[in-house]
């Protein structure tokens, strides 16, 4: 488990994690939300003692994270999958950080068959693909065989199986009983994996809740499609309804349920010809949750441009050694 508590980092005049206060539990993935600069990766770094709080505690399995006497039996924990040195392999790299815990070889064979690192294990960390630093990062982080696990971006750069294989291990951690708690950008990805989500946006807490929660608080919505928009906005007066053109016959209803929308034009003799509900998505949600925290904003969209003649093959070959 870990704990959170009115949690504070300033730098200078900037606050980047602003009295945050939150539990990640075991037996669950927990995902953790929120924009570039909003204070996601700062709060995991503080979490694990690799920068002092300002002011809060953090807790891991009931104690300080730099009070366990073993922390990869008790932690495992991915931030920076660049944080290796380039000329050692990545077995050496994993036997080094097995010897500081008394760590047997067989386990450390265990984490590179488990990771797919084995045809790469005694290559150079330096010539390694994105996502096969990534692999050697989760294979870290497992090494202990910890009850709590931190991942920060854990699918940067893996490929589609890559992310799946992702998928699936988080939930198998969980279902053990073992407290993950994970970061993404990949919004389709987090409402495969997350149980339960947490959304940051400058440094505060905005969402504390199951998924299925986060999904339901933007309401039901209803696609409606009909001869007469204006007499069915009248029809729906006194239900809460939020009536939106979206296209010549076509209007976006918020609020009352497909039935009650049938029921008010039924009763004011309005033909209706389509009635579909729209299922809110992580993104949708998120989008609504964090659309007044962004710290940058981009202009415009850029013109497009013809891409080079090696851009597909590249991004085929991004997740090899």
């Amino acid at each position: 488990m870990i704990e959170i508590e009115n949690l504070t980092k300033t730098y200078g005049d900037r606050t980047a994690v602003d009295d945050v206060s939150f539990t990640v539990r075991p037996g669950r993935v927990t995902g953790f939300l929120g924009p570039n600069g909003a204070g996601k990766t700062t709060t995991m770094r503080l979490v694990v003692a690799l920068e002092p709080a300002t002011r809060g505690h953090t807790r891991v399995n009931g104690r300080p994270y730099a009070q366990h006497r073993a922390p990869l039996a008790e932690v495992g924990v991915l931030l920076d999958a660049k944080a290796v040195h380039p000329r050692r392999t990545a077995r050496a790299h994993l036997c080094a950080l097995a010897a500081t815990h008394g760590i047997s070889r067989s386990r450390v064979q265990e984490v590179v068959d488990l990771t797919g690192l084995g045809g790469a294990a005694d290559k150079r960390v330096g010539g390694f693909s994105l996502g096969m630093g990534q692999r050697l990062g989760i294979a870290a982080a497992l090494l202990g065989d910890p009850q709590t696990v931190i991942l920060d971006e854990p699918v940067n750069g893996l490929d589609p199986e890559g992310v799946v294989w992702v998928r699936h291990l988080a939930k198998h951690l969980a279902a053990e009983g073992r407290t993950v708690f994970l970061s993404s950008h990949l919004m389709s990805e987090m409402a495969q994996t997350a149980d339960h989500l947490v959304v940051i946006g400058r440094g505060r807490i905005l969402a504390d809740a199951p998924i299925e929660q986060v999904l339901a608080g933007g309401g039901t919505r209803t696609r409606v499609r009909t001869t007469d928009r204006r007499g069915l906005r009248h029809a729906l007066n006194g239900t809460g309804a939020d009536v939106t053109d979206v296209d010549d016959d076509g209007a976006v209803v918020a609020g009352p349920e497909p039935r009650r929308i049938a029921e008010a034009a039924l009763a004011a003799g309005i033909l209706i010809y389509e009635l579909t509900p729209l299922t809110e998505t992580l993104e949708d949600a998120y989008m609504a949750m964090t659309q007044h925290e962004v710290e940058y904003r981009s202009g415009g969209a850029p013109a497009p441009r013809t891409p080079a003649p090696w851009a597909d093959a590249a991004a085929r070959d991004g997740d090899r050694a």
